[in-house]
């Protein structure tokens, strides 16, 4: 019992704080999808993703590395360049709202952003270079706060590189994509470095000419648990925007499904950042402490209702955002054995404040028109938490935790009824309790409050900048509660079962329209979903994945005739098989489903459901070269990737007119990639 007890918190404390080299997470056996999470977990919808796996992925774009999460789907609306949509547990989490994703510790979710609460921006991710990512879903950890109710993504980059790696790509549609990674030793630790150049046009008549250069910098001493690293990281981008089109104008013949309307669409975005992150971990406690310094700039062109609203010059309109985000994350934890029971209590904080420059104008090709607002933002969060594991006895264990979040918000607007100061906080239990294992199967119970934040400027709006009428002012902390219970399982010999039934109630659907710069306090809604996550090792060189989840989404309000939640996600699935340790091959077929969605809240027009079928195959020539072969949408499908239902009017339009506007999927194409390690 003592060994087991032993082995169990040295796994913990290295998931807890791995930051170390890509081999030492292969030695603690975290990165396949066959190692076990018995009695490292406090939920069953929670989970390690291991660097194996994350290999395994066939992902169109970098974002879509988030779908290895079970129940997660990835999708875009604009072609290149713009932040992914996301979805998850019965909600359109739009660019990111209320899915709280880090990359070393570092937000990538953007507060009062131009475009949308929450805009993550994954463009700048490199999905080689990931060495692990943990997942969690609802409001039942007191260490991820803002964001992170529907659920969160903590993204690891590994230390070192068991191998340089040198790899090549080129694909249809003018994909050209090199990479360069290394490691080597310097001084008293190791220099990682990387280098990535990509140009993608997509399959559309005006082609998308996404360029994009990623660049990361490291220097790493030490190891998981006692370390450190200093990090620097560069992202550049440009794209032509091919935003989604009215389905009325394709089915008269008039629009190619790959064209767009205003062809002036599109951006360029930015994003450097300087982080660092230290531990030191000792037989009785556990000191963690990580800073970062983050330059986002955004200017984003986009036109949904052509000509709606100015039949003479169109409805283009630009988004710009500069910020400065900077902050400082501690915790420390104890290990104790109270009473005999093996106890670890953890004191943290997080601090994060963001210096905000952004906007609305109205456009036409890119010239500024007119201006809508300008604000100066200043946001500053303090949060502090206590998170306490127990393990009672052989068969119980708990995790309770408090958080305390404090904002201030500071608006400098173009005009005075906007401008002021405001604060809001909120205290935030959970409690996990976790039975078993009883034959290799553990029971979960989770009960938790979260919340998100709402846009800065939303606190303090009073007029609205587009009608000029007077506007109530929104909450700055929206609150969630959740509830759960679940079961993960290896009972069966070869295969992983886990299961969850949740409920999560939000106070108020806040929906920040970035595209009219206000928002707007929704109703409150409720979510029952369930959760299935299978993984089977049909032999040593065949496994095999299966997850599948369903959500009910309504509002909660009296108005029971409109009580569906527009674009809210029902059932989603992936089936997966990934073949491995054949000699020279190996290879992977991932399909996934994506359900339809209410469209009005009357659930009268609701989204078709789509499917995509990727996969790849590779061949080792030597043990240094492989060639490998991706495939998207191999069923060549005519799906839409995002649907929408609004009005809009076109130029040869008298009167606007309601209807479903799509961005479709990308039609099948293939992917040649040569890699060289040395």
């Amino acid at each position: 019992m003592k060994l087991r007890t032993l082995t169990l918190n040295l796994l913990i404390a290295l998931h807890a704080n791995a930051f170390a080299d890509d081999s030492l997470v292969h030695r603690v056996s975290i990165d396949g999808s066959r190692s076990s999470q018995l009695g490292l977990l406090d939920a069953a919808n929670a989970g390690m993703i291991g660097q194996k796996k994350l290999e395994n992925m066939t992902t169109y774009r970098p974002g879509e590395l988030l779908e290895a999460i079970p129940g997660v789907i990835v999708s875009q609306h604009s072609g290149e360049g713009k932040a992914n949509q996301f979805y998850l547990r019965g909600f359109n989490l739009d660019h990111g709202t209320d899915l709280r994703t880090t990359l070393d510790d570092m937000p990538v979710n953007q507060r009062s952003h131009s475009h949308g609460q929450g805009w993550t921006d994954l463009n700048f991710l490199i999905p080689e270079l990931a060495a692990r990512m943990d997942y969690k879903k609802g409001p039942y950890s007191s260490t991820t706060g803002d964001f992170s109710s529907a659920g969160s993504a903590a993204i690891t980059y590994a230390n070192r590189l068991r191998q340089s790696i040198f790899s090549s790509t080129v694909g249809e549609h003018n994909y050209q994509r090199a990479l360069l990674a290394a490691s080597p030793d310097f001084a008293d630790g190791s220099l990682f470095y990387a280098l990535e150049l990509m140009h993608n046009d997509g399959p559309f008549i005006q082609g998308d000419n996404f360029k994009k250069i990623n660049a990361v910098l490291r220097y790493s001493e030490g190891f998981a648990n006692n370390g450190f690293n200093l990090s620097a990281m560069l992202y550049r981008g440009s794209w032509n925007a091919t935003d989604q089109i009215p389905l009325r104008a394709v089915e008269n013949g008039s629009l190619d499904p790959y064209d767009a309307i205003d062809h002036s669409d599109g951006g360029q975005a930015h994003r450097y950042s300087l982080s660092s992150v230290w531990r030191r971990t000792n037989n009785d406690e556990a000191s963690k402490v990580s800073a970062y310094l983050i330059h986002n700039q955004l200017d984003l062109f986009s036109n949904f209702t052509y000509f709606m609203d100015d039949p003479i010059n169109g409805d283009q309109f630009s988004q710009p955002d500069k910020r400065v985000t900077s902050g400082i994350n501690a915790s420390h934890t104890w290990h104790s054995h109270l009473y005999g029971n093996n106890t670890d209590l953890t004191l943290g904080s997080q601090i994060q404040n963001d210096n905000i420059f952004n906007g609305l104008n109205k456009t036409r090709e890119r010239q500024t028109v007119s201006t809508v607002r300008r604000d100066h933002i200043k946001e500053l969060s303090i949060g502090l938490y206590a998170d306490m594991s127990t393990r009672w006895s052989e068969y119980f264990r708990s995790n309770l935790g408090l958080r305390l979040d404090r904002y201030q918000f500071q608006v400098q607007s173009d005009r005075l009824e906007n401008s002021g100061k405001t604060s809001d906080q909120l205290l935030s239990p959970s409690a996990s309790l976790v039975f078993g294992p009883w034959k290799q199967t553990e029971f979960y119970f989770n009960l938790g409050r979260g919340f998100h934040s709402n846009d800065a400027r939303a606190t303090l709006t009073r007029l609205d900048p587009q009608s000029l009428q007077n506007t109530e002012v929104s909450l700055g902390l929206v609150r969630s509660y959740g509830q759960e219970v679940g079961l993960r399982s290896e009972w069966l010999p070869r295969l992983q079962t886990s299961i969850s039934l949740y409920r999560l109630d939000f106070d108020s659907e806040l929906n920040f329209v970035g595209d009219a710069g206000t928002t707007e306090a929704g109703r409150p809604s409720r979510r029952h979903g369930v959760e299935i996550s299978t993984s089977y090792q049909a032999s040593n060189w065949l496994n095999i994945d299966l997850d599948a989840a369903y959500a009910r989404a309504r509002y909660r309000d009296a108005d029971i005739a409109t009580r569906h939640v527009v674009g809210a996600v029902e059932g989603v699935a992936q089936l997966s098989a990934t073949v491995d340790k054949l000699g020279a091959w190996s290879g992977a077929l991932r399909l996934r489903y994506f359900g339809p969605r209410a469209l009005t809240e009357d659930n009268l027009v609701r989204s078709r459901p789509s499917s995509t079928l990727n996969g790849r195959i590779s061949y080792k020539f030597s043990p240094s070269v492989k060639l490998e072969l991706e495939g998207f949408n191999l069923s060549n499908r005519r799906d839409s990737a995002i649907d929408y239902y609004y009005a809009s009017q076109l130029k040869n339009e008298a009167v606007a007119k309601e209807d479903k506007h799509f961005h479709p999927i990308e039609p099948r194409s293939f992917r040649l990639m040569l890699v060289k390690t040395f």
